[in-house]
């Protein structure tokens, strides 16, 4: 865990200096929305601010770090901050009902409270629209602070709530895949790697994952499949793509590659061939797109993450990967 807002602002300068802001005025906002991608920084960001909140021996913004109320926060165990994290695959509605339930005690320490929500777009509607008539009556000393990779997933009437802070990804795409290449991964791996996460040592780990490369086989086996044995889809999807993408965190990662591959797919139609990723299918993105035309691809962007959204909201894999073929399929 980060020990000072001086480490925050050296991997979020930005925000850092809002939030420091905040503090040294006391304008703290009701609630907050963090926004990045895996590995920003955004639950240390939440952690620091709650320290910040309730430290009593703060020197200026910077907590102390030693008080009863900072070790506290750092071990877990602060009476009057709750921490909300995905039970299973959501965050379900007992959950937010339960945080409330807390929230009507009066805070043990003093009156201010504090709670995080992690992974705040997973959120079942029930427990949204729970949160969302909690975050319509705040209290004066209540500080909420959501976390999410995908904003727009969180309901539009409690971002319209919060006060957004976007937080930048720690390896810019371009700098990232400069580094890879240096760690010796080829262009194509170093360039399909920056779409799965920002850290060096994992995006290594994933070059090197057999598991991994089994799933890049199946998204164009599938592709081939859609276009010339439609047929044979479902025993394909039965047979070997469902054993392969058991879990749903896998599922999730095979949607996101076949969503690289029409995102190429589209470049292609545009004309911009160097942002194509799978830059070695080169002959099957441009025999994909005599089949698909872009009015096609764009209908199976939306398609694809729709589908995500139901793999979200716990619809079951098997069905969910069904209806998608069967919109693919023209």
């Amino acid at each position: 865990m980060v020990s000072s807002w001086l480490d925050i602002k050296k991997r979020q300068p930005i925000i850092s200096k809002m939030m420091m802001n905040s503090i040294a005025k006391g304008r703290i906002s009701h609630a907050y929305l963090f926004q990045g991608d895996k590995g920003a920084g955004k639950y240390a960001l939440a952690h620091m601010f709650a320290k910040s909140i309730f430290c009593q021996h703060k020197n200026g913004e910077e907590p102390c770090q030693t008080c009863r109320d900072c070790r506290r926060i750092e071990s877990g165990n602060h009476p009057d901050l709750h921490i909300v994290k995905p039970d299973g695959a959501s965050i379900k509605k007992d959950q937010i009902l339960h945080l409330q339930k807390e929230f009507t005690y009066t805070g043990l320490e003093s009156n201010t409270k504090v709670y995080i929500i992690v992974d705040a777009d997973k959120m079942t509607d029930n427990a949204a629209n729970r949160l969302l008539k909690f975050l319509e009556e705040p209290s004066q000393k209540t500080t909420a602070i959501l976390l999410t990779e995908n904003s727009q997933a969180v309901l539009s009437t409690i971002r319209s709530r919060c006060q957004i802070m976007s937080l930048h990804p720690l390896n810019p795409p371009k700098q990232l895949e400069e580094q890879l290449l240096k760690e010796g991964l080829s262009a194509a791996s170093a360039k399909l790697m920056t779409i799965f996460t920002q850290n060096v040592e994992d995006a290594i780990e994933k070059s090197k994952d057999t598991w991994f490369a089994q799933a890049r086989k199946l998204v164009v086996q599938l592709i081939e499949m859609l276009q010339h044995n439609k047929d044979e889809v479902p025993v394909f999807l039965h047979t070997q793509w469902m054993p392969h993408f058991k879990e749903r965190n896998q599922l999730q990662e095979g949607l996101d590659l076949l969503l690289v591959f029409f995102r190429d797919l589209l470049q292609y139609h545009l004309e911009e061939h160097s942002k194509i990723v799978f830059v070695h299918q080169m002959e099957k993105i441009e025999a994909s797109s005599m089949f698909w035309s872009m009015k096609n691809v764009t209908e199976n962007l939306q398609a694809i993450m729709e589908a995500k959204r139901k793999l979200e909201q716990n619809v079951h894999p098997q069905l969910v990967m069904e209806q998608l073929t069967l919109q693919i399929q023209r």
